[in-house]
């Protein structure tokens, strides 16, 4: 076989794009400098290190002496002392390299990085041979195209020099891109690696490159000499290159790029952030504000500025108002002076987020036993308000930045341009929003345009300098010129306007000019306004502009429109025919009048309409409820109370300037009220996400009877999959307690088959699982929830033994089969992360795996997801919600739980699956959670105390985390307590804080009634925690319900000023039950759960009268049972076949028929349903309720739209056809294609097709922006108006309905263009970018041939497959197109890429081979 021949076939196996590439940049295309020395790496070097490093480890170990060694006490020579030498800087170049740490992180971020490692692992060898730099270099021909080797060819045999060359060992072989046997391929290539002799030569033979003789170098080295009389100056050379190679560090800023470092936290901001003792999550919120010093005054201000956010929603009683108020100023205390977190302020500081009133006992009086005085506790604060002040305290800063600005700029104007404005120096510390600073800050670029830009000069701010006709710079000539005179004759101030219209101050009432305005305008005539109307004109607009530009009257309007506003949706032309009443913008569509607190209340409306105005479906308009009278209102403000023909001019001139500003307020203020009602919409959701998500974090692991709540369950998990689970296998895995997977397999049939259902019965009897674990991703699967319960009733299969607290017996129950939520286990199953914990097992079973994981700790099951939490649904419209903000809100109901149930800080040094929890710890995040692990391990690995994290200089342990760090983290960081170890500390295993060990001691030695002297023996003798020790040894815990703590909290409060009544309470709980499970017991899903869960259904998308199409299963005499697309059965009875009484069943439906059904009853339990294919029931369309009274829903207007549309298809001469599919629109082309736009790719569409009622059109997305239409004929058709019995596509593809149409078709044709776009030959783009990528390429690799594949986009489903033969050649461009589960090329098909692209080599070889003959 020729070696072009084997380059072509062989060249994609062999990787050949590693070596010499290092020359060309893949993301550009551009060449750089080649690092020649690693280019001459050679297979065989690296076993000889692989070796050297075997011998190095055995001579450590002493079992062998180092060769080198027995030479240097041989003879200590110069030339030793340099070999030496040399050796030594080598081994410093291969240590200057990167952490291999620091690589596997990065790598993690590149797409097959770890296979790509590997697998160059197993073809170097095979790859690479032996060359040589200085080797010359032979062109290749068109012949020798794609061998996609990295260097030339090397035509010299392995092995020594010869004049023989040994046989080619690649003839007559050919290996495909992808071998097909994996195990045989590694195999061979090992074969050849041991066979094929070494560079380094054969043992014995002394090989000289000259071919001299000894005698003859023995006669030149007496002539010339040996160059040893220049080894200074070589010395000289060698230290200058190792001092400059020691100054040189490489860093990885120097070898990845900045978005992969970014993306594993690994840049130096990241650096910086985890090494600062700060909260991480303190230092991301504050970053913007990271030189921002709040004053004394303005932290107070803060406080109120909180507390008028939050007062009004919590609904407490008005004497707490002030109690609350100190609260939060107590709480911005700890965040911000302090830096504790709200997880320790929660847990710590509970005593300051109470009202706790002691009073006297009116029971005391006739009961002396009783009590004197009881405390009455009001709680003020909830965790959930920490969360919202923390967000508070942000927005502040962001509001106390640009106040700062606009004082500054207001001093500025005072100092430099002499400039006293007291409405500016009046109304800025008032400004309590964003936007009432941004509108002083319009008003006073509008006002002071020149002095600003005079003193902006000055500082040397240099701005970009307005066009003469731009708005500013005629209302400045307005300014400057007669005109202003005419502004100035309205009579009043447009602030003094605002004031009336506000009712601030005493009302002042406008002063009338003696000349009617048009004689006034003619007396102002000048060279810019040479007339008495433009004159009027532009006072008019000037007046109007200072009105719109006036902070008080925008206060005004902004008032006026949150309280009278309302907001009304206007459907579009394009939403007209969109918007039909299955699209979920329906309810919206004909929306009006909804008052500001109606969509309060339904926040996810107006997020609806904001997403549909965006998509140019709607218009949301906000309009005032009584516009007219708010108008006539501003206007009594304004005009004169005179009355007389000159009044009534001014007041008319006045309203024009009205006419002129309202509709310019009315723009920015709905804006402005849209927005900001937009941003408490998406609070409202943000926040019930956030309660959902902690409803699911709030389970603790399944609890068994009889076992203590937080107890680790043994579980065995079943699946069928997609699978039917009557046929089709059944996947188990049974785990451990600890969480692994020790056993799995599969079952067949557990409802028939006796031999499957007695190997299930052994298996439980032998595990003896405490729960059964099922789920999956059908209806079917609810069949094999019941096929369970009923073996395990039949065979009496029990759970765990447990003491009945009635009987005062042991007894066990039958083994409970528990349906678990899946949404975890779906993402977990083909996830990265799952291929590596379980690489060996299957998708179905790694599924099991996380069902039964998520049983045993539902919390690190979702902490295990990281960002893809946001992917799982927590509200039906969470999707119109901004993801980031989003997964913000998430993490801190993650943060609340985790530090809750705090983390075992040694388990999570050695357990990835626990430390997953550590970036929630209080004061942690993901960059300090992977340093406190580092650090950890470099101390040994192990943590033996609380107060080790912050380092222990006897012990030579390095700080973990800083002080601020530790304070925030210590109590939610726990070690086992070792009672056989005298130096664990008790309370290092409680919530107890470090700072509050020694009240957790002073209450221990009360309960054992021990006094000072025995405390100080006892820790004299046994350390700190000796007492607390005692306590646990002697099991007298309960010993502590007899303290009164009251006294303690009083002693503590007047001793020191500090409250500690509900940190005592703590204290007394962890000393009875340390860190005991406070999650509330795992929750059962509901039936309603459990139909969505196995069917995608919910009650919008399935429910009681809609029509929809089935499959008949069967047929009988009196029923049928038909199949609905969510794989739920149906039960039509013989009376709801047909109105006629006298027809069978049997002649109107058949087995295999696909018919329109009403949904009659629906069973969500049973996974069941009543059907009716009655024509008249059929002929009453399903209405989705909606509950609109007349002043809030357009009828009129819907009316009118349905009959604008009848008309428009009686115009185009057909009616609209409707298609009860799931997937069926009545869009056109276009439109389908806006649908897509947002869609996921090979995302469907089924629409009407313009060629008539025969056909039906498929819109399927190829990639962002390329769509493909499937025109689809229809024949044997029953009506015109139902779909064909058979769909044939291109009179070659012909299929039985419009599932199997989409299956078979265009989903088998999407997964070959996913599978195309995944390969590394693909690249993106259009074919001239290809093009420019593959001649740079080219230029940076001449000896190199060069293929890849780009999309077609004016051809959707059709591919470029270009190609460059070498440097001097042209691109050659083929076409391929893609069909159902093949790809097509010159008329041939090929089932996958690796077919494809080697059916490529071998035509174009075969046409160069045509070529060459005709020459």
């Amino acid at each position: 076989m020729s070696n072009a021949m084997r380059d072509l076939v062989m060249g994609e196996a062999e990787l050949g794009s590693e070596e010499d590439d290092e020359s060309f940049d893949e993301e550009t295309g551009e060449a750089r400098e080649r690092n020649r020395d690693r280019n001459m790496d050679d297979s065989s070097e690296e076993e000889e290190e692989d070796e050297d490093e075997e011998e190095a480890r055995k001579v450590r170990e002493g079992f062998i002496v180092d060769e080198d060694e027995e030479e240097e006490d041989a003879v200590d020579s110069d030339e030793q002392r340099k070999r030496r030498k040399r050796k030594r800087r080598q081994e410093r170049e291969e240590e200057a390299q990167l952490d291999e740490e620091d690589l596997d992180l990065i790598g993690e971020t590149i797409d097959g990085y770890g296979d790509k490692e590997a697998e160059k692992s197993k073809f170097k060898r095979l790859k690479r041979g032996h060359r040589d730099e200085d080797r010359g270099k032979k062109s290749r021909g068109l012949d020798q195209i794609f061998s996609d080797d990295d260097d030339d060819i090397d035509e010299r045999p392995y092995g020594r020099p010869s004049h023989r060359a040994q046989a080619d060992e690649f003839d007559d072989f050919i290996e495909d891109d992808f071998p097909e046997d994996e195990d045989e391929r590694i195999r061979h290539m090992e074969d050849m690696e041991v066979a094929r002799p070494r560079d380094r030569g054969l043992a014995g033979s002394v090989l000289d490159p000259t071919g001299l003789d000894k005698e003859v170098l023995d006669e030149m080295e007496e002539i010339f000499g040996n160059g040893e009389d220049y080894d200074w100056a070589l010395q000289l050379e060698e230290d200058e290159e190792d001092r400059q190679r020691e100054e040189t560090t490489l860093e990885l800023k120097d070898v990845f790029e900045p978005s992969q470092l970014k993306e594993k936290l690994l840049t130096e901001e990241d650096n910086e952030i985890r090494f600062t003792d700060e909260p991480e999550r303190f230092q991301l919120d504050r970053k913007p504000f990271k030189h921002l010093q709040i004053s004394p005054e303005q932290f107070k201000e803060e406080a109120k500025w909180i507390t008028n956010h939050l007062w009004p929603k919590k609904q407490l009683s008005p004497e707490l108002h002030q109690p609350f108020l100190k609260g939060i100023g107590k709480v911005l205390e700890y965040f911000v002076v302090e830096e504790l977190e709200v997880p320790y302020v929660f847990q710590h500081r509970k005593d300051y987020l109470i009202h706790a009133i002691k009073q006297r006992n009116p029971e005391h009086r006739e009961d002396p036993e009783a009590p004197e005085y009881v405390v009455h506790a009001e709680k003020l604060l909830t965790q959930d308000d920490l969360w919202k002040i923390l967000e508070l305290d942000i927005k502040f800063r962001s509001l106390i930045e640009k106040r700062n600005t606009l004082e500054k700029n207001q001093l500025n104007l005072r100092e430099s341009a002499d400039v006293q404005d007291e409405m500016l120096s009046e109304m800025t510390p008032q400004a309590e929003t964003m936007e009432e600073l941004q509108d002083l800050q319009d008003y006073a670029n509008f006002q002071y345009a020149p002095q600003l830009k005079d003193i902006a000069a000055m500082n040397g701010v240099i701005r970009q300098t307005k066009r003469p006709g731009a708005k500013s710079t005629v209302f400045e000539r307005v300014r400057n010129s007669k005109v202003y005179k005419l502004v100035k004759a309205y009579g009043i101030t447009p602030d003094r306007l605002a004031q009336n219209a506000l009712r601030e101050g005493k009302k002042v009432i406008a002063d009338d000019d003696v000349k009617l305005p048009i004689d006034l305008a003619d007396s102002l005539v000048d060279v810019d306004f040479p007339t008495g109307d433009q004159v009027l004109y532009q006072a008019r607009q000037m007046y109007a502009e200072e009105l719109f530009m006036s902070p008080r009257m925008r206060k005004h309007f902004r008032t006026v429109f949150y309280q009278m506003g309302e907001v009304s949706c206007f459907r579009t032309d394009k939403g007209m025919r969109r918007i039909d009443e299955s699209h979920p913008y329906y309810e919206i569509k004909y929306l009006i009048n909804q008052t500001i607190p109606d969509l309060a209340r339904r926040p996810e409306l107006f997020l609806k309409m904001m997403r549909a105005e965006e998509e140019g479906l709607l218009e949301v308009k906000l309009r005032l409820q009584n516009e007219k009278e708010f108008r006539r209102q501003l206007h009594a403000e304004f005009a004169s109370d005179n009355y007389s023909e000159l009044a009534d001019a001014w007041n008319e001139e006045r309203q024009k300037v009205l006419d002129v500003a309202f509709p310019k307020l009315e723009r920015i203020i709905t804006k402005g009220v849209k927005d900001n009602l937009r941003t408490a919409c998406q609070d409202e959701l943000f926040k019930l996400c956030r309660e959902e998500y902690s409803r699911r974090l709030d389970q603790a692991p399944y609890k068994p009877k009889g076992m203590v709540l937080g107890t680790m369950p043994r579980v065995l998990a079943l699946s069928n999959g997609m699978g039917d689970a009557a046929r089709d296998p059944i996947s188990w895995a049974w785990v451990e307690e600890d969480g692994r997977c020790i056993e799995q397999g599969t079952f067949g049939n557990l409802a028939r088959d006796d031999v499957q259902r007695e190997a299930f019965v052994e298996l439980v009897e032998r595990r003896k699982p405490d729960v059964i674990a099922v789920s999956g991703f059908t209806a079917d699967t609810h069949k094999l929830v019941r096929d369970l319960e009923s073996l395990v009733s039949e065979k009496g299969l029990m759970g765990p033994e447990f003491d009945d607290p009635e009987s005062g017996d042991f007894r066990s129950e039958l083994l409970e089969v528990l349906i678990v939520n899946d949404e975890v286990a779906r993402l977990y199953k083909d996830s990265p992360r799952a291929l590596s914990d379980h690489p060996t097992l299957g998708s179905i079973t790694r599924y099991c795996v996380a069902l039964a994981k998520y049983l045993q700790n539902p919390m690190k099951e979702y902490a295990a997801l990281g960002k893809d939490i946001t992917s799982l649904l927590f509200h039906p419209c969470q999707n119109l919600l901004p993801q980031e903000k989003l997964l913000k809100y998430l993490e801190t109901a993650m943060v609340d739980m985790v530090n809750l149930c705090g983390v075992e800080i040694n388990e999570a040094v050695s357990d990835s699956y626990t430390a997953n929890l550590l970036p929630y710890i209080s004061g942690l995040g993901p960059r300090k959670a992977t340093s406190v692990i580092k650090a950890i391990n470099t101390n040994g690995g192990v943590v033996n105390s609380r107060d080790e994290l912050v380092g222990d200089p006897d012990n030579n342990k390095l700080p973990v985390v800083g002080p601020r760090v530790w304070n925030n983290c210590a109590s939610f960081l726990y070690i086992e307590y070792d009672p056989s170890n005298p130096a664990s500390e008790p309370l290092d295993n409680t919530r107890v804080h470090p700072e509050d060990y020694e009240l957790g001691r002073k209450m221990a030695a009360d309960a054992l009634e021990l006094d000072e002297e025995d405390v100080k023996a006892e820790t004299d003798e046994n350390g700190a925690g000796a007492i607390v020790r005692k306590l646990f040894k002697e099991e007298e815990q309960e010993k502590v319900n007899e303290l009164i703590l009251e006294e303690y909290a009083e002693q503590l409060e007047g001793t020191y000023n500090q409250k500690k009544r509900a940190t005592l309470e703590t204290i007394r709980a962890e000393l009875q039950a340390p860190y005991e499970e406070l999650r509330r017991n795992y929750t059962p899903l509901n039936p309603e759960q459990i139909f969505t869960m196995f069917t995608a259904e919910t009650k919008d998308s399935l429910d009681e009268g809609m029509i929809l199409s089935v499959n008949i299963r069967v047929v009988k005499d009196d029923f049928a049972i038909a199949k609905l697309d969510c794989g739920i059965e149906g039960r039509i009875e013989a009376h709801e076949v047909s109105s006629r009484s006298n027809v069978s069943m049997k002649e109107v439906i058949h087995v295999g028929q696909t018919v329109q059904a009403k949904i009659l009853d629906l069973n969500r339990k049973d996974f069941s349903a009543k059907l009716s294919i009655r024509e008249d029931a059929l002929r009453r369309p399903y209405r989705k309720h909606i509950d609109h009274d007349r002043g809030t829903w357009d009828y009129r207007l819907e009316d009118d739209d349905k009959e604008a549309l009848r008309e428009k298809d009686k115009v185009t001469g057909r009616t609209q056809r409707v298609i009860k599919h799931p997937l069926f629109k009545p869009f056109n082309a276009m439109e389908a294609e806006q649908y897509l736009g947002s869609q996921g790719n090979g995302d469907v569409v089924i629409r009407p097709s313009s060629k008539g009622n025969d056909h039906l059109a498929i819109t399927w997305k190829v990639a962002d922006g390329v769509y493909q239409h499937v025109d689809v004929l229809e024949l044997q058709k029953e009506t015109e108006f139902s779909v064909g019995r058979t769909l044939r596509i291109g009179g070659k593809y012909t299929y039985t309905d419009l599932d199997e149409l989409i299956v078979e078709h265009v989903k088998a044709m999407a997964r070959k263009v996913e599978e195309l776009m995944a390969n590394e030959k693909f690249r993106k783009g259009s074919i001239a970018d290809l093009e420019k990528w593959l001649t740079a390429y080219s230029d940076a690799n001449p000896q190199r041939s060069i293929y890849s594949f780009c999309i077609d986009p004016k051809h959707p489903g059709y591919f470029f497959l270009c190609f460059k033969a070498s440097k001097g050649s042209r691109m050659g461009t083929w076409v391929v197109r893609v069909v159902p589960n093949a790809y097509e090329m010159m008329k041939n098909q090929y089932p996958d890429m690796r077919a494809l692209c080697n059916g490529f080599k071998l035509r174009f070889q075969s046409e160069m081979g045509k070529m060459q003959q005709r020459r």
